[in-house]
């Protein structure tokens, strides 16, 4: 596994970086195929915080992202609670996959899609950032997980079922929403 490791606002020493790329490099052990992770150390700067030392880690393979964000009073602690979080939603991921594998099979040919964000600059918005990437085709549960893996408030995809874009999103209630394409 590439493991990446970067810093604002706070220092990463030696130890610390020996530490990420052994714990990190453990979790294939959960799911193989991750190949990518991404591990970043930050600082908030406001001193009645207590838990002031933030890691973010962001597993890519296989399509799949799963995303942890924690914060602890120092930074070993840190990287232990992401690894923590990350060991759960990777044997979620592993299990929803061994169920949706043990059934019929679908196969995944990824489409470019286009994700852009807009601003508004004097009236008119204007797009200022772009993102393609490929989809494969997911049914709306798998969706859902997605989603949640990455702690997002809503996933765009191809729906396996309807084979039409469609979007799950996170409801205020707290339960999980679908619209699909008609």
């Amino acid at each position: 596994m590439d493991i990446t490791v970067s810093s604002r606002h706070a220092d990463v020493s030696p130890a610390l970086r020996s530490a990420v790329a052994d714990k990190i490099g453990r979790l294939d052990r959960f799911l193989d195929g991750m190949e990518r992770a991404d591990v970043h150390f930050s600082e908030e700067r406001n001193p009645r915080i207590v838990a002031r030392e933030v890691c973010e880690v962001t597993l890519e393979g296989h399509g799949h992202h799963v995303r942890a964000k924690v914060a602890a009073p120092d930074q070993f602690a840190a990287v232990d609670l992401a690894v923590a979080k990350l060991e759960h939603q990777l044997t979620r991921l592993k299990t929803k996959l061994v169920r949706r594998n043990h059934g019929s099979r679908v196969s995944a040919n990824g489409k470019g899609t286009t994700v852009a964000e807009v601003s508004t600059e004097g009236g008119d918005p204007r797009i200022v950032k772009v993102k393609r990437f490929a989809m494969k085709p997911m049914p709306p549960d798998e969706a859902a997980l997605q989603m949640d893996l990455l702690g997002h408030s809503f996933f765009f995809f191809s729906n396996a079922t309807t084979g039409k874009a469609a979007v799950v999103y996170r409801r205020a209630d707290g339960d999980v929403g679908l619209i699909d394409e008609a």
